[in-house]
């Protein structure tokens, strides 16, 4: 990495996890690029990314990569296992048999029935792909879109673009876009500038690349309305800094915090 570019890097302002105590009844968020279940001591080790998502105690958990990429594209993680273990379980979006997700985005959720799912084929010059998903939680109604953007600032631009195409079809339901968005530029060269409108703000998170010494945001957690999440956080464990690339992010979400938000606006 240039001197030049990371002399910018270090000046950026770092989020400070919010450590307000999480509304009752707030659901635990988080989203993991598992890097195909390779750490960064190069071994391939399925089992030290279950021991990191057990420890995240997620309520809803989008991974990243957690399908082999080419072949048969099967899942990488014990899905049988994890929710003995976490009582997460798997939101049916493969296209083959013992697939985790679409273009390796999988979805896992606890205590949720499935509405809805959609696999979302984005553009760009490699295949990359998204899931969109409607459950019902017992705090309520939330759409979930997760995804794994392009590596080049002109394809996120036409991804995201896709996406809010999507989204604007949609009616007002609780809608968290997470994943890894590959974006690490702030101010106006953001390709995620055009998410502020409905997300809110885009240039500062907390960085979670390279998971030994992170300090790119490429990993994001947003929501529409605005207001509901709290406490974002990348996942710093010891484990988690050598069984993958990224750091697991976390936050929490008050579904129930949407209910007077939409009673004003339908007043």
């Amino acid at each position: 990495m240039p001197d030049l570019l990371l002399r910018r890097l270090l000046r950026m302002p770092q989020p400070q996890p919010q450590s307000a105590p999480a509304p009752p009844g707030a659901l635990r968020i988080a989203t993991y690029n598992v890097h195909k279940c390779v750490g960064t001591d190069n071994r391939f080790d399925p089992d030290r990314i279950a021991a990191v998502i057990r420890e995240l105690d997620a309520d809803v958990l989008a991974l990243q990569e957690a399908d082999r990429r080419f072949g048969r594209r099967e899942g990488l993680l014990d899905a049988a296992a994890l929710e003995r273990d976490t009582g997460l379980r798997l939101v049916p979006l493969a296209m083959a048999a013992g697939g985790h997700g679409w273009h390796g985005n999988a979805l896992l959720v606890r205590d949720a029935r499935m509405v809805e799912a959609y696999r979302l084929r984005l553009p760009g010059g490699e295949p990359r792909g998204a899931v969109l998903v409607e459950l019902e939680l017992p705090g309520g109604r939330l759409r979930v879109v997760t995804a794994h953007l392009g590596l080049l600032r002109r394809h996120r631009a036409q991804q995201i673009a896709h996406l809010l195409e999507r989204l604007a079809e949609a009616d007002d339901t609780p809608t968290l876009l997470l994943g890894d968005l590959n974006e690490w530029r702030p101010g106006p060269r953001s390709a995620l500038r055009a998410l502020e409108r409905d997300f809110g703000p885009v240039d500062v998170g907390p960085p979670t690349f390279p998971s030994r010494l992170p300090i790119l945001s490429l990993d994001r957690i947003l929501c529409r309305p605005q207001g509901l999440l709290s406490g974002l956080a990348a996942h710093h464990s010891p484990l988690a800094r050598i069984a993958s690339d990224h750091l697991p992010l976390t936050a929490r979400l008050d579904l129930a915090a949407a209910r007077p938000a939409a009673m004003a606006a339908a007043a």
